[in-house]
């Protein structure tokens, strides 16, 4: 077994290189530490609070922008990427249908958490049996490390002005990991910026969340309201959340980049039936055993049924009128928790101002459930 001494650390860069992609990853960058220009962003973007209920992006202090902070020893990241756009990702067929629950494309398969950071770990290990000296630790967002930051130094990709990783060749659908190491490896160059003067994903974002080129508001960002948000989603902005019911993927459809993204290869992420374009109705209507069953090894079962239910009830306001929608809002309010039963009244509300701008004039069966709603009767009365 080699030393750092005795080692060609530019032909270890080749194999580690090479050793990312046998495993799955489509491409390994080599960045430096110092991520000091981006510490400032950082601290100016918590300062404006748009981070907002996401505490712990403030709470680990000068960690998130120095490694050597977060893990002593540090002198290098290796970041990788790996496509996870499935083939049958249907955008617009699900995204146009608003009986159908939408959720971000990312979300449909395995836990990308488990799938990246067992592939960096056994990156790691190769590393090791070559050089005894080795000390890794790696990291897929689920500590404080700036990841985009860090991809861009690794010659990655540029930091679009949505704040996620675009690569000139594979466009935004990947994700980012990281494998922090003791080694002192020659590192790559950072790719020219390509956004120019596009502001595409700032015009599409449905909530306005994008507020300048580079600055997204979290507060306002769908993603955040449907995945880290657990408070009672602000009324403003529950009808440009439409069917998205865990995540939103607006800015990455938009982007002139995406037409050279790569269809993924990888098992683990293509969709799982159960979260496929099934209908709001077939979903709310899963137990909390359901949801739990449903998205085992999904990175969807840390939001929690809760959270599930009020997501998809918000969709169910959005949707068209429907005798359905209304009859499952009023079955499960009494036994819904207050945050979801404030939603439900909002979605009630909301479908039935559709009711009253609705022709041709419905029968008299639906006039009967909509006057027993109105006065707040049992769906049997």
């Amino acid at each position: 077994m080699s030393t750092i001494d005795s080692i060609d650390l530019n032909r270890l860069v080749k194999d580690i290189k090479a050793w990312g992609q046998a495993l799955g990853f489509q491409q390994v960058g080599i960045s430096d530490i110092d991520l000091s220009q981006h510490e400032h962003h950082l601290n100016n973007w918590l300062a404006e609070g748009y981070h907002g209920q996401m505490h712990y992006m403030a709470s680990h202090g000068s960690k998130r922008a120095r490694p050597a902070e977060l893990v002593p020893g540090t002198v290098r990241v290796i970041s990788v990427r790996m496509d996870y756009l499935p083939p049958d990702a249907s955008f617009a067929k699900h995204l146009s249908s608003a009986q159908t629950a939408y959720i971000s494309r990312y979300a449909l398969g395995r836990d990308y958490h488990k799938v990246l950071r067992n592939r960096l770990k056994q990156l790691g290990e190769k590393i090791t049996q070559s050089l005894q000296q080795t000390q890794y630790r790696p990291f897929v967002d689920s500590a404080p490390v700036l990841e985009h930051a860090i991809a861009q130094k690794a010659g990655l990709g540029w930091t679009g002005k949505h704040t996620l990783t675009i690569n000139r060749q594979a466009g935004s659908w990947f994700f980012l990991g990281e494998l922090f190491v003791n080694l002192p490896l020659p590192v790559d160059n950072p790719v020219e910026e390509g956004c120019g003067s596009c502001t595409a994903c700032l015009t599409i974002c449905p909530t306005q969340a994008i507020v300048a080129p580079y600055k997204v508001d979290a507060r306002r960002c769908i993603s955040y309201l449907t995945i880290e948000y657990d408070g009672v989603i602000p009324e403003e902005l529950r009808s440009a959340m439409g069917n998205r019911i865990y995540g939103c993927d607006d800015c990455q459809l938009i982007c002139p980049w995406n037409r050279y993204a790569n269809l993924s290869e990888e098992p683990d992420f293509h969709p799982r039936k159960a979260l496929h374009g099934q209908s709001l109705t077939d979903l709310f209507r899963w137990t909390e055993e359901d949801f739990l069953h449903n998205t085992q090894g999904s990175p969807i079962r840390r939001i929690g049924f809760v959270k599930w239910q009020r997501n998809l009830t918000v969709a169910m306001g959005n949707a068209e009128y429907s005798e359905e929608i209304i009859f499952l809002l009023k079955e499960r309010r009494s036994e819904a928790p207050e945050l979801v039963q404030t939603h439900i009244d909002w979605a009630i509300a909301q479908q039935m101002k559709k009711y009253e701008n609705r022709s041709p004039v419905p029968n008299r069966q639906t006039q009967r459930l909509v006057r027993a709603v109105q006065k707040g009767l049992p769906r049997d009365a």
